[in-house]
């Protein structure tokens, strides 16, 4: 379906999504966080029952702004020329139970699908886990592919959890953020503290953090780590 001029999801809003969302997918190739044309980005546009995602199957290099695809809250195509990932009704499942989710993102980064094939969650038992997660990296059901089974996996499993991610078991990472560079921020660390949390094993018992802790520090990071609004805003008096 090609964009209509007139049409309302040819907006401004959309137009900055698709170019977001196109761009975010870069970033999964640059962190290894995929291979071939495995995973994917979807990004909420706000105020609207529509999300942006990649199309099915179409390597890396070739993806653009253009090439994005507008599904709405079924799944079903609003707009675009190509079919939309085979992962659509997953992430269409997640922005209609979870309206706090702007973004979503799956991948099968290593360390992370491998805790995911152990069905075993990832512990905190490091301070950037705490800060990002604010627990343990939970595992979710195993569900196949096709329909929105994976979508409720991932709902049941963080909708009463701190943690950005869930490893879905024998599968791999999907991730959920405020908004799409959010959710692919969660899948990087998320990668990042599996594989330093394998290691640790390999040499031993990682050391557990107390919750209290851990419940300082996610509180801390989430809410006054990086730079407030004045501080960033050029215009903000000084």
């Amino acid at each position: 379906m090609s964009p209509n001029p007139t049409s309302p999801t040819s907006s401004a809003a959309v137009a900055s999504l698709r170019q977001q969302v196109s761009g975010l997918h870069q970033e999964l190739v640059r962190n290894q966080l995929v291979v071939w044309t495995a995973g994917n980005v979807s990004g909420r546009v706000p105020g609207r029952d529509l999300f942006v995602i990649k199309p099915s199957g179409v390597d890396y290099e070739r993806l653009a702004p253009s090439s994005m695809i507008v599904c709405d809250f079924d799944g079903r195509v609003v707009e675009g020329e190509l079919a939309p990932s085979s992962d659509t009704a997953a992430h269409a499942y997640v922005y209609r139970h979870l309206p706090e989710v702007g973004g979503v993102v799956h991948t099968h980064s290593t360390y992370a699908s491998a805790w995911a094939v152990r069905g075993e969650a990832v512990p905190c038992v490091l301070t950037a886990m705490a800060d990002e997660f604010g627990a343990e990296i939970p595992v979710g059901p195993f569900a196949l592919i096709g329909d929105d089974s994976i979508g409720r996996g991932i709902v049941e499993t963080l909708k009463d959890h701190r943690s950005p991610a869930v490893l879905m078991r024998n599968h791999g990472v999907f991730t959920i953020g405020k908004d799409a560079r959010a959710a692919v921020k969660a899948a990087v660390m998320c990668e990042d503290v599996a594989r330093t949390v394998h290691i640790s094993r390999q040499l031993g018992d990682p050391l557990p953090i107390d919750q209290a802790d851990i419940d300082r520090l996610y509180e801390r990071y989430q809410n006054v780590y990086g730079q407030s609004v004045a501080t960033t805003d050029p215009g903000a008096s000084r």
